[in-house]
């Protein structure tokens, strides 16, 4: 028998494992208003950013492709959209109620943060009343659509968490899940392995040319890496180079053809039983927030010295396999793979672990990262301002 989750089914028939209202600001301006509301009317989720004023080109789309995915994502039950301005603020919450759910619009100029504040509250706790009689409904997994990341990396992370999780995302898959993963700049000395996996010509093709110029971007400054890619904390845990840290990365990948290649503005296509790669950033928080805003509503994080990202609307269930870590910052773990390690178990109840917990999750079980209110949301920028 297929394992099942319980989840709340959207206008648009996706599936979401939370049940928030958003208040989104379109811009930096808007936050203080946002965050008013946030303040005013429990249940809501405030998601300020540093962004949203004279940005353009696809800087300007991909913030607009952020805010309004997030809005749309299945975890998502209604959404506030507050800007400065009419027309942006109307663009986003437009693409939004695309998907049917409930979504208002303020914008700021002619009113003021009081009374800006004053009107979308209103709307907002009738939101809020209308999202908490929604009900969790048995659904077939293959309703579901995860995104998967390390972060802070160590020997420990290539040696058993991400291979824990890359059966997971196996199971998953199976299952009939979708699956994200990124980090285009994590996967160099992989890259040929991940190409070929990739599940046709047309498809290979597209990520060499995203991975292509992602690598030319930082070839170009003339800079080392080194402190950044590896980080100070991937040197720390033993990894002395991008080649090791990328063989590392790509066992959570488990062992299914790549059939999806998205560069950044792309949307996740419609179907089942993908795993998917996403061109991401490979600082946490951006990835994380990319993922969300393209549909991921459940994220498997492994970590090796102790990376603490979490993000507003979608759980991110940490999984780590180093025992220090574990130890000294087991607040922040939600799956203790260390015994794989040590070889007390094998890869297959390692894997059966993070399995379980994010069904577990999805079923509602809150993750360390939620509780602990580790809200990052950070949209990615590629330019300077004009």
């Amino acid at each position: 028998m297929n394992p099942t989750i319980k989840g709340y089914i959207r206008e648009n028939g996706s599936v979401g494992v939370r049940n928030y209202v958003a208040v989104i600001p379109v811009d930096d301006l808007s936050n203080t208003a946002a965050v008013g509301v946030s303040k005013l009317i429990r249940g809501t989720v405030a998601l300020p950013h540093p962004y949203g004023r004279l940005q353009f080109g696809s800087d300007l789309d991909l913030l607009f492709h952020i805010l309004s995915g997030t809005g749309a994502n299945p975890n998502i039950s209604a959404a506030i959209v507050i800007g400065i301005e009419d027309n942006w603020t109307n663009k986003v919450a437009d693409k939004i109620a695309e998907t049917g759910k409930p979504v208002a619009a303020f914008s700021i100029e002619g009113y003021g943060d009081l009374k800006t504040i004053n009107r979308a509250s209103e709307k907002a706790k009738e939101f809020v009343q209308i999202s908490s009689e929604k009900q969790r409904t048995e659904v077939d997994l293959s309703s579901l659509v995860a995104s998967i990341k390390c972060g802070e990396s160590d020997t420990t992370s290539g040696a058993a968490s991400n291979p824990a999780t890359g059966y997971a995302v196996d199971k998953l898959i199976d299952y009939g899940s979708t699956v994200m993963f990124g980090e285009t700049s994590e996967l160099t000395g992989a890259e040929d392995i991940v190409a070929s996996r990739i599940s046709t010509q047309e498809l290979r093709e597209k990520f060499w040319k995203i991975f292509k110029e992602y690598t030319n971007i930082i070839e170009s400054q003339g800079v080392d890496l080194l402190g950044s890619q590896p980080t100070e904390g991937n040197i720390k845990g033993g990894l002395t180079t991008i080649e090791e840290k990328a063989l590392g990365n790509i066992q959570k990948l488990g062992t299914k053809p790549i059939t999806c290649v998205l560069d950044y503005l792309d949307p996740l296509p419609q179907g089942k039983s993908r795993l998917c790669f996403v061109n991401t950033s490979s600082a946490a928080a951006e990835a994380v927030t990319l993922f969300a805003a393209k549909g991921s509503v459940l994220h498997l994080f492994t970590t090796g010295q102790g990376n603490i990202v979490g993000h507003p609307i979608i759980p991110v269930v940490k999984i780590s396999a180093n025992p220090k870590t574990i130890s000294t910052m087991k607040e922040h773990i939600d799956v203790d793979v260390s015994d794989l390690l040590g070889l007390k178990i094998d890869l297959r109840e390692a894997g059966e672990r993070v399995f379980e917990y994010a069904i577990r999750t999805a079923n509602g079980r809150l993750t360390a990262s939620e509780i602990l209110q580790h809200d990052e949301f950070s949209p990615i920028k590629l330019y300077v301002s004009a």
